[in-house]
């Protein structure tokens, strides 16, 4: 389970997506936290990096969207 608050971001206005609206850090990191806790609870296996930490992750995406945004 990998954190991503870029999920909330607006793009409208400008070059930059502003995250006005996102949760507040330690709102966000409770809901992670639950949601995980969640997941756990359903019997699946759950891997968790660091909220909030930079990190490199390999991920083969499988979603129905994929959006790339290029200055």
């Amino acid at each position: 389970m990998i954190s991503q608050f870029t999920l909330y971001g607006d793009g409208r206005k400008g070059r930059r997506p502003s995250f006005d609206r996102s949760a507040a850090p330690d709102r966000a990191e409770a809901l992670y936290d639950r949601f995980v806790e969640l997941l756990r609870a359903s019997g699946l296996r759950v891997e968790t990096g660091r909220f909030g930490a930079m990190m490199q992750v390999q991920i083969e995406n499988d979603g129905p969207v994929t959006l790339i945004l290029d200055a």
